[in-house]
């Protein structure tokens, strides 16, 4: 029997969960907190996370990703002809706006995950970046759409507790609130 990935990167989407409960209920002020000068406030942070999603995922095909790609207000390439989302055609001011986000970018990977197996994980295609090609694995990718959630979540985490902003689930709890089953 083939394993879906669904099985593999389970408590992904509980760490989903966790940065739309957190991300939904700010404020325009509270997402406009940045821990000090040239950094990204919160909103910043959360949007970034979503559309940084996009970028990477378009370049795997995921499942979904058209629907998700055609919401995208602005891309641009870069030197290397890699397709990027324009961050700053979406407004980091508004919750609502960008806990959408977030669940729209969360798609394109939960279909994906329902969707492939392991075996699927090798696909790859060719990436150009600072003028080496290299060839880039779904594996590759899924990694880094997850180490990205991560990172910049943490930082999110450690924003909302400088502003004393409880969000148990991704501060106290890490993001995962996937509760493991009971051992018996």
């Amino acid at each position: 029997m083939m394993q879906k990935l669904a099985q593999v990167f389970e408590g992904w989407n509980g760490y989903q969960e966790s940065l739309l409960k957190a991300a939904a209920p700010l404020s325009a002020e509270q997402l406009l907190f940045k821990a000090g000068p040239g950094m990204r406030s919160m909103g910043q942070l959360i949007r970034h996370i979503a559309l940084g999603r996009l970028t990477w995922l378009a370049r795997i095909e995921p499942v979904g990703i058209a629907e998700a790609a055609d919401r995208v207000p602005r891309w641009f390439t870069d030197g290397d002809g890699s397709r990027h989302v324009d961050e700053e055609g979406v407004s980091p001011d508004d919750s609502r706006v960008l806990a959408d986000w977030l669940a729209v970018s969360w798609i394109p990977i939960q279909r994906s995950l329902e969707a492939w197996t392991v075996s699927d994980l090798s696909r790859s295609f060719r990436h150009r970046f600072r003028g080496t090609d290299y060839a880039i694995s779904r594996q590759w990718v899924l990694w880094r759409v997850l180490s990205h959630d991560i990172h910049h979540g943490g930082q999110l985490a450690l924003l909302l507790a400088m502003q004393g902003i409880p969000a148990v689930e991704l501060r106290a709890l890490g993001g995962h609130i996937t509760e493991p089953p009971l051992f018996r």
